[in-house]
């Protein structure tokens, strides 16, 4: 069994990694030492807009992240109501954090997540389909009005909740001795796949409700959601039809002699290896789609960065200390993306230490 070294340990495997090693270290001192001066000693982190102007090109502001967290955060969502997508964030945090472990896959964890994805929608639209939730205490709230780090959450969740069945029916569908289904797999996953995502959300958010009659447009978030579903499928699809071809013949021969049909033979043998195979490269199209959330800021969806120029453009205080809030976002990219990919290495290693 092979296992990939740590990053510290490849740093300090042999002579020359030594020396490279300790060569970039030398020449990134200054560099760190600068940031330290500037984003530690100097640096304001009371909400003092005065105090930031004095130190500004001198020390970071951090008070600006203290000043308007709660916008950064949820975006344009009623003020007095920031509990509400505070709580649905927690709900999507801890329910993905549940469904991390391995045992716990299965039929039941998949209507666990009907419930808290519908309950989470209801929490923050403050309706559950056509009834109103203000008896409840929840005044409802357009989808127009929601931001931030809750949004961006929805849509990566609900994106990649979409797209993967739709990427392995694809794949298949590809695979297909049938030259209409063939076809048409392929062409649907050329297309996508041949335009920007950009061209894509502005189809889903201004050119669909052109073709529709008039007052029946669907909700422009559900849109962009099915939009940026389809395009992740469309990629997906490619990756799982990699790791099919991966998978050797003889297990298809061994599937086929045991008496398994087309599906039996595909959920129990071909699709286990297949994604297993294709795992690193689905968790990089899955944090891809965590990051190109941000572009729904031009159908006018203020997700976490779209939120965070809203907080600091109507406010000429602040308005200069747009690093630390990008710093801010950032760190929070930054934890999501890195835990999902240690994530993919920790089942990747999970399964390794099974084979052997």
């Amino acid at each position: 069994m092979r296992t990939e070294p740590g990053f510290w340990r490849a740093c300090w495997s042999g002579p020359t990694s030594r020396v490279v090693t300790i060569m970039l270290l030398l020449t990134m001192l200054p560099a760190l030492y600068g940031f330290l001066q500037w984003g530690v000693v100097h640096a304001v982190w009371q909400a003092d807009a005065q105090a930031c102007a004095d130190a500004r090109g001198v020390g970071a502001c951090w008070g600006v992240i203290v000043e308007k967290h709660r916008l950064i955060l949820f975006g344009r969502y009623p003020f007095d109501a920031h509990w509400r997508p505070m709580l649905a964030s927690i709900a999507l945090v801890l329910a993905l954090i549940y469904s991390a472990n391995p045992a716990r896959w299965g039929r039941n964890l998949g209507l666990c997540w009907l419930v808290i994805g519908g309950g989470c929608w209801a929490l923050m639209a403050g309706r559950l389909g056509p009834c109103s939730l203000k008896p409840l205490g929840l005044t409802p709230v357009s989808s127009d009005m929601w931001g931030g780090l809750p949004l961006t959450l929805m849509l990566s969740v609900l994106g990649v909740g979409l797209a993967f069945p739709l990427a392995v029916l694809l794949a298949l569908g590809r695979r297909s001795h049938w030259p209409v289904l063939s076809s048409a797999c392929a062409g649907f996953i050329e297309l996508v796949r041949g335009v920007p995502l950009v061209s894509v959300l502005f189809m889903a958010s201004f050119m669909i409700p052109l073709l529709l009659p008039a007052g029946t447009s669907p909700d422009v978030l559900l849109r962009v959601t099915v939009a940026l579903a389809l395009f992740l499928a469309a990629y997906l699809a490619e990756v799982v039809r990699g790791g099919l071809q991966g998978v050797s013949q003889g297990q298809t021969l061994a599937a086929t002699a045991l008496g398994l049909n087309y599906i039996q033979m595909h959920r129990h043998v071909l699709l286990p290896q297949a994604l297993l195979n294709s795992l690193p490269a689905m968790v990089n199209h899955f944090i891809g789609l965590f990051k190109d959330t941000s572009l729904v800021t031009i159908v006018s969806l203020y997700e976490l960065s779209g939120a965070m120029a809203l907080a600091l453009n109507g406010d000429a205080d602040w308005r200069p200390f747009k690093i630390e809030a990008y710093l801010f976002i950032a760190l929070i990219y930054f934890v999501f993306c890195y835990s999902l990919s240690r994530y993919s290495l920790g089942l990747q290693q999970r399964h390794a230490l099974r084979r052997a």
